[in-house]
């Protein structure tokens, strides 16, 4: 089971924090410090798996993938492949590049709503859902087509106009114009 993904930028800020399981919002602060400071002092050659047993309990191993600015950072317990983890942060990373063409630190930042709806159809409640990047882009596309607002009746110009000129007519010109009303 995958117990949590972050996103966290080389500064140490958390860019996307979801924890499977229920943790006080300073308990995931403290967890977040910790992960950080383990691979802030990582050399970069070394392995990309790690065992955290010290930072979130027994039977726990992170797996990360460091592109440019951010660490994409899976935690998970013995029940899930290592391998297979470290593939599903790339589904994750290459679903974010065709979601945001050529993915940054900002992208996440300010989409911030479709980021977790990527997130949400690849893991739910910590079990992988889907791995295939074509479809979790259709299912993201689906759900941005039902939360559109509906746009508004287009009116001709001409109505337009004289909608605008009855709104404008309606409001006095002068102070003394309200006080007779």
């Amino acid at each position: 089971m995958i117990k949590a993904v972050l996103v966290i930028n080389t500064q140490g800020k958390p860019r996307l924090t979801k924890f499977y399981g229920f943790l006080t919002v300073e308990k995931q602060q403290e967890l977040i410090r910790s992960v950080f400071g383990v691979l802030c002092s990582r050399a970069e050659k070394v392995s990309n798996f790690m065992e955290v047993d010290s930072i979130f309990g027994p039977d726990s191993r992170l797996v990360y993938k460091h592109y440019a600015t951010l660490y994409f950072i899976f935690v998970f317990d013995s029940s899930e492949n290592e391998l297979a983890m470290l593939d599903l942060i790339q589904v994750f990373v290459e679903t974010l590049d065709k979601c945001f063409r050529n993915v940054c630190e900002l992208d996440i930042v300010f989409n911030y709503n479709k980021l977790h709806s990527i997130l949400d159809e690849i893991i739910s409640g910590g079990q992988v859902l889907e791995t295939s990047s074509t479809e979790i882009m259709r299912a993201v596309e689906e759900i941005s087509k039902c939360s559109l607002p509906p746009s508004p009746p287009s009116l001709p110009p001409s109505v337009m106009s004289e909608s605008a000129s009855n709104s404008i007519s309606l409001v006095p010109k002068t102070v003394s114009g309200w006080r007779s009303r």
